[in-house]
């Protein structure tokens, strides 16, 4: 049954672009629809960068994306026979394209309708040619399945099959047929449903979400890499915990990320509880996540444009409690080397998500691993060798490192908070003042190998690199200062020790 055409709204984003696709497709003879994100994101005033154009047709997807990029000047790229689907991109700063004072290109994706049947076994569909209905009825989501006219007669004319406009409205994600066959067909829709209500501040509906509880094992027929591509939108998403919830009240999380769902629940010993570490990590999360706003208007942005792998240190940073959990009768509960538990874990994990094993895993295990040392400076008797030993294993990661700290706090007793961050406070005028000193962050030490070797007269070997540590550990320890000359003088005193044994 088909809903009637409608106005869909004023000031329609990307109109000179829209306008001339209509203007070839009707010149070709080709029916043209705007569909999906673009049409939720234009209802909705988000900031669009790219377009789904459905046309109706075996391959016509194909020829339109070649016009059109004859018509526009764009580049076709990625043209996939098979599916009958093709890309147009359009050079940032296009007039044609963009509005003035925009910095990314335009993607105009352009695909034939189709219908879809699934196996059991598999996320991959078996592709037929369809009818506009056909393709709007295999869409994940009611606010996905929205399409716009475009044609120089009526542009901007809404077809709405599934009541997604009103769902819009309400803020709520709900499947345009019974979710059971919407997630059974496709198990990581379920994943996407937690990420669009992270993104877009909605609620899943409750057959969805009582869908996605019993369908949840079918996840495990999905990639990791797809799964990580929208844990990563959730986890650089305005409010992560949102979606992070929605995936464990679905016992989805456990399947793809339980060294995070084993943090949830609290134990009591002797009358003594510890606080339940799972919501604490969700809280640390958006914590972190408003801090980064405050700090540059980083909420919300797609993955590797913001901090991604400071809110990947969030999620992770306690994941080594559970196991070095131990209850002292008298002392009560402890959580002692968590930190470097944690870190070890992240590796496993990385590699478990297809997630880079490389200097970005190494940040991420650096700050779990440096998360708890601030809380050690707090004290006011705290030595300049401690605060030093901190600048030089922090070095650039200093900054991120104390954003991530602030965030750690999460009591709810205001007056709490306020001596905790001011403690913070008094930590980093410690680094301001001796930083000032002895210029540790991004230390290099100020005689490098080469000049021990040349000066001592030395192979490469152990005894170059014992003599480099006892310098620096000389400096962290406020015996030298961080200058040439002392460092100097310092090596020639105790070569002969060094060499010796």
């Amino acid at each position: 049954m088909s809903a009637p055409l409608r106005p869909v709204f004023d000031n329609l984003p990307l109109s000179p672009v829209l306008k001339a696709v209509g203007r070839v497709a009707a010149d070709a003879g080709i029916d043209v629809w705007a569909v999906g994100g673009f049409v939720r994101d234009a209802l909705l005033g988000r900031f669009v960068t790219d377009v789904d154009f459905l046309t109706v047709g075996k391959g016509t997807g194909i020829e339109l994306a070649r016009r059109v990029a004859a018509e526009l000047g764009g580049q076709t790229v990625h043209v996939y026979k098979t599916f009958g689907t093709a890309a147009v991109r359009l050079p940032a700063g296009d007039p044609s394209a963009r509005d003035a004072g925009t910095r990314e290109d335009l993607v105009l994706e352009f695909v034939a309708a189709r219908r879809e049947s699934y196996s059991r076994d598999s996320r991959k569909p078996s592709v037929t040619p369809g009818t506009l209905e056909d393709d709007l009825r295999r869409r994940d989501f009611t606010v996905n399945a929205l399409a716009i006219r475009i044609g120089p007669e009526d542009l901007g004319k809404l077809v709405d099959r599934f009541g997604g406009a009103s769902d819009l409205d309400a803020g709520l994600l709900r499947t345009p047929l019974d979710p059971d066959v919407t997630f059974d067909d496709d198990p990581l829709r379920m994943v996407r449903a937690a990420r669009f209500a992270s993104q877009l501040g909605f609620e899943v509906h409750t057959d969805t979400l009582a869908a996605m509880k019993h369908l949840a094992e079918r996840i495990d027929i999905v990639s990791a890499e797809r799964i990580t591509t929208e844990l990563q939108k959730i986890i650089c998403s305005p409010r992560p915990s949102v979606g992070l919830e929605i995936l464990f009240d679905a016992q989805i999380l456990h399947r793809i990320l339980p060294e995070l769902t084993e943090l949830q629940g609290v134990e009591t010993v002797d009358g003594v509880r510890h606080k339940d570490n799972f919501y604490h990590t969700l809280q640390v999360v958006d914590n972190l996540v408003e801090a980064l706003e405050e700090r540059g208007g980083d909420s919300g942005r797609e993955p590797d444009s913001g901090r991604e792998w400071l809110r990947w240190a969030a999620l992770l940073h306690d994941i080594g409690k559970p196991a070095t959990k131990r209850f002292t009768p008298g002392a009560g509960w402890s959580f002692h080397s968590h930190e470097e538990r944690g870190a070890r874990m992240v590796s496993k994990v990385f590699k478990r998500l297809r997630l880079p094993a490389d200097d970005r895993m190494r940040y991420v295990q650096k700050l779990i691993r440096l998360h708890h040392r601030p809380v050690s400076l707090v004290d006011d008797d705290v030595t300049d060798s401690a605060v030093r030993r901190l600048l030089f294993d922090a070095g650039e990661d200093l900054d991120d490192l104390m954003t991530l700290v602030r965030a750690d706090i999460t009591s709810k007793n205001p007056r709490r908070v306020r001596r905790y961050l001011r403690a913070f406070d008094a930590v980093e005028e410690k680094f301001r003042e001796v930083e000032e000193k002895d210029h540790l962050r991004n230390f290099q030490p100020p005689i490098d190998g080469l000049e021990i070797m040349e000066t001592l007269g030395l192979e490469p070997g152990r005894a170059v690199g014992d003599i480099k540590k006892a310098i620096r550990e000389a400096i962290l320890d406020g015996i030298i200062p961080n200058e040439y000359e002392a460092a100097r003088d310092y090596m020639m005193q105790i070569k002969d020790d060094v060499l010796q044994g």
